[in-house]
């Protein structure tokens, strides 16, 4: 196994990319692995997901050898090949959960991916970042949409074509991470405990606002909309539970 899925008595699962020999790169058989634990993940009673990459690095993003071993393959082949990331980069960005990715070392190429793709990401001070597909001749084609929506059409056009390798305040700077750390695990522990107060369900249907709302023109439709949401949950059993736990000056049943 290239990944391993631990869950915490918190209901906080955490996906780990243990191929620290090949700085965490993934090949076919890891992308299908992180899909298949993500899935899982997602049938359970949980809160968050936390992914991590195994020992100094995140990940040096999609293996050489194996992207090197698909030359031999049709066109055909190669686009199955790539919608396979591809549907690893939407399993992990519609995941209903929040979210967290903790970064170390270094996070090259398709690495850049899995970060946007998180809601939160933690990373480590030393860290260094890089867009480096146009200097092997490639491009970042299937993590592109994440990226640009993390970090802007803008900033994207610098990064995509210069390669550059860049630091983490600048990646905080860019909005490709949250927070920087010298000790992101304690960070990444903080953003967890304030993620367990809250209402479980109000916290998935918050995030899926945010999908249904983003980019939207504020019309009557928009409106109507998120009328409606506001409508529903506070009807609902954890809306109501929350609002009468403030009253008696409780905690709620979910902490």
């Amino acid at each position: 196994m290239s990944v391993t899925l631990t869950i915490t008595k918190q209901k906080v699962a955490t996906l780990t990319i243990e191929r620290s020999e090949v700085h965490n790169a993934f090949d076919a058989h890891t992308i299908a692995q992180l899909i298949q634990q993500i899935e899982y993940a997602n049938t359970l009673d949980i809160r968050a997901l936390v992914l991590k990459g195994e020992g100094k690095h995140f990940s040096a993003g999609a293996d050489l050898n194996w992207m090197k071993s698909m030359v031999s393959n049709t066109f055909e082949d190669n686009v199955a090949d790539s919608m396979e990331l591809a549907r690893l980069m939407q399993v992990l960005f519609e995941t209903k959960v929040p979210t967290l990715c903790l970064v170390q070392g270094a996070a090259f190429g398709g690495a850049l991916g899995l970060i946007a793709c998180c809601d939160i990401a933690v990373a480590d001070e030393k860290a260094k970042f890089c867009l480096s597909e146009v200097k092997l001749g490639l491009i970042p084609a299937v993590i592109s949409p994440y990226v640009i929506n993390a970090i802007g059409e803008r900033q994207a056009r610098r990064y995509f074509q210069t390669a550059e390798v860049f630091f983490a305040d600048k990646a905080l700077a860019l909005g490709l991470v949250h927070e920087v750390s010298d000790s992101p695990e304690d960070t990444l522990d903080t953003l967890l405990h304030a993620i367990l107060q809250n209402g479980p369900e109000a916290t998935k249907q918050a995030k899926q606002l945010i999908c249904e709302v983003a980019n939207k023109p504020i019309d009557n439709d928009l409106r109507q909309l998120t009328a409606e949401r506001i409508a529903q949950i506070r009807v609902s059993d954890e809306g109501q539970e929350g609002l009468q736990a403030f009253f008696d000056k409780r905690k709620p049943s979910w902490q």
